[in-house]
């Protein structure tokens, strides 16, 4: 470009000369020549004219290449700045790369980390939809009762022996290991307004014939309940073994919420009413919650009573022939007798929780049970006293009974209070005393026995791991007597010998119809670990329980009691 600039102003400086040179000449002419001067002078404008020309032309010239100048000097700058932007943009992108190559690396663990941290921490399993949950305890118990009763950490509260019994004069300890329990709830929501669960629990109190502590304690493990449920909405429907339904609930009607004596005997306490068999249930709820209605229909089972020692006439008249119970067969140990039964227990329940500004410390509940006896009576003289036709036919009784509890929280977190009862007619079997449903009449049909049963109690909680508990409950029975032809029948019959006496002599025959069992029982739970391996609980308890019999013929009700002492360590790891 300077090349240029150079010879543009080359040419120029030339054309100026030359436009010089041609003025001076035609001064220096002669003048004679004035026509000649005159034409030049006339030219000379015109010269100067292009000068001019030349000049701008120059000047636009040099304009253009100043221009062009600065603006290849501009180029040149952006070309620079683009060129280190690319470079700076390439660093960046390799560190980039770099970047996204380390934390790719770091993806897989990042990953399940977060699904850990999206994992609820309630120390459950979540598989797929299911919630499980584990649950149970290791026990190692320990019992020890004035009178033997030959039993393992489940009194049998109506077998205590009266003295005329030998081992009624010998004490009874044991240690046991099997109340040791495991359970398994697993649950899900098939949809927002259907949850299905699914509950088992075992324990290892089952006893079969083989089983003994000789050597190698083989017992059985034991089903407490194992049942599936279906929650529609506000309906629910549960198919299975559970508590039934007689049994209390500290909330609503809900499974797993039951009310059980907190005992370490695992029969718990005398007037408690509960029983765990197969059934199907339907519940529902209603004003948020605060009133629950349910109906069941329960497997039944039938106790019978024998007369008393020294009954003039027994049961049944003679000349009949009853048959009320079989030896068991298939499934069921041969060594048990199983009540001849053809219509379930029904069991009806309402229970309602109030709202006091948010609070509900009452929980309240009433129910019915109809419950059906059945035999089959074969009369096999015309010459009996009732005038019977000979014959077979079978006989059917309706009984059941009524009964309803409270429980009251009277300061939350401090004292808890609760009572329940029951009365009827053949509820034996749903009393923790198990005294008997039904006696044979003398007709042969099965009477049932009039009853009421009731239990009272609290538990005082000390602290937050230290509770103490205090329960008294009672099972008392009526008598189903008649007379005919001067001999007494049925149970309690007045006719009996004298009881009193035999009972209390050792050696003697004393078979009575128990009248009623009462039972003190306290204890304390003290939760003495809690951490992240678990829980550990120990326990001790103290019962005072009572038998009385029917008077009989002379003399006083026999009596007898028992007095229990029972300690429990726990595990708790779940």
């Amino acid at each position: 470009m300077q090349r240029k600039n150079t010879l543009l102003s080359g040419v120029a400086i030339c054309a100026i000369a030359s436009f010089g040179l041609v003025a001076a000449a035609s001064a220096e002419a002669p003048a004679k020549h004035h026509k000649h001067h005159a034409a030049a002078a006339a030219a000379a404008p015109k010269g100067d004219g292009k000068i001019e020309a030349l000049t701008a032309e120059v000047e636009t010239l040099e304009n253009r290449l100043t221009a062009e100048s600065q603006a290849r000097e501009q180029l040149q700058g952006q070309v620079q700045a683009a060129t280190a932007q690319a470079q700076a943009a390439q660093a960046d992108a390799q560190a980039a790369h770099q970047q996204l190559a380390e934390q790719i690396q770091t993806i897989p663990g990042q990953v399940q980390a977060d699904i850990a941290a999206e994992k609820p921490k309630d120390g459950k399993i979540h598989y797929k939809g299911v919630t499980l949950t584990v649950g149970g305890f290791a026990a190692a118990e320990s019992v020890y009762r004035s009178k033997n009763e030959e039993a393992d950490i489940g009194s049998s509260f109506a077998k205590i022996p009266f003295d005329n019994n030998p081992v009624a004069h010998t004490a009874e300890e044991r240690f046991t290991a099997r109340q040791s329990r495991l359970s398994l709830l697993a649950e899900g929501d098939i949809n927002p307004d259907t949850h299905a669960a699914f509950y088992s629990e075992f324990d290892f109190l089952a006893g079969p014939q083989t089983a003994n502590s000789n050597e190698s304690n083989s017992f059985s493990p034991r089903i407490r309940n194992v049942y599936g449920t279906l929650d529609v909405g506000t309906v629910e429907f549960l198919a299975g073994q559970n508590w039934s339904l007689t049994t209390m609930n500290t909330k609503g009607i809900t499974p797993r919420n039951e009310l059980t004596p907190p005992t370490i005997d695992a029969q718990y306490v005398v007037g408690f009413t509960w029983a765990r068999q197969p059934q199907f249930r339907v519940t529902d709820s209603f004003l948020d919650k605060q009133v629950w209605a349910a109906v069941s229909i329960e497997n039944p089972q039938t106790t019978i009573a024998s007369a008393a020692t020294g009954t003039t006439g027994g049961t049944s008249v003679p000349g009949l022939t009853v048959t009320d119970g079989e030896a068991s067969t298939s499934q069921f140990d041969s060594a048990n007798t199983l009540s001849i039964n053809h219509v379930p227990d029904v069991v009806a329940k309402l229970a309602i929780e109030p709202d006091f500004g948010g609070s509900r410390p009452i929980h309240a509940e009433v129910y019915g049970i109809y419950r059906d006896y059945y035999d089959r009576v074969n009369v096999t003289s015309a010459t009996n006293v009732l005038g019977l036709p000979v014959g077979a036919d079978n006989d059917n009784t309706s009984g059941g009974g009524i009964g309803g509890g409270v429980t009251w929280t009277v300061v939350p977190k401090l004292l808890d209070l609760q009572a329940s009862a029951l009365a009827g007619r053949g509820i034996g079997r749903y009393g923790s005393g198990q005294l008997n449903d039904t006696i044979v009449a003398p007709d042969g049909s099965l009477k049932p026995i009039p009853e009421t049963m009731y239990l009272f109690g609290g538990t005082l909680h000390a602290t937050s791991d230290l509770d103490f508990y205090l329960f008294y409950g009672s099972e008392k029975e009526s008598a189903v007597t008649a007379t005919i032809a001067g001999k007494g029948y049925g149970f309690g019959s007045a006719t009996a010998s004298n009881l009193s006496l035999a009972c209390a002599t050792e050696g003697a025959t004393c078979s009575p119809d128990l009248q009623q069992e009462t039972q003190w029982s306290g204890g304390l739970w003290d939760k003495v670990y809690t951490g992240p391996f678990g829980q550990v609980r120990v326990g001790l308890q103290y019962s005072s329980t009572q038998l009385t019999g029917f008077a009989g013929a002379t003399g006083g009700a026999p009596k007898t009691n028992d007095n229990m002492i029972f300690t429990s360590f726990r595990y708790y790891p779940f």
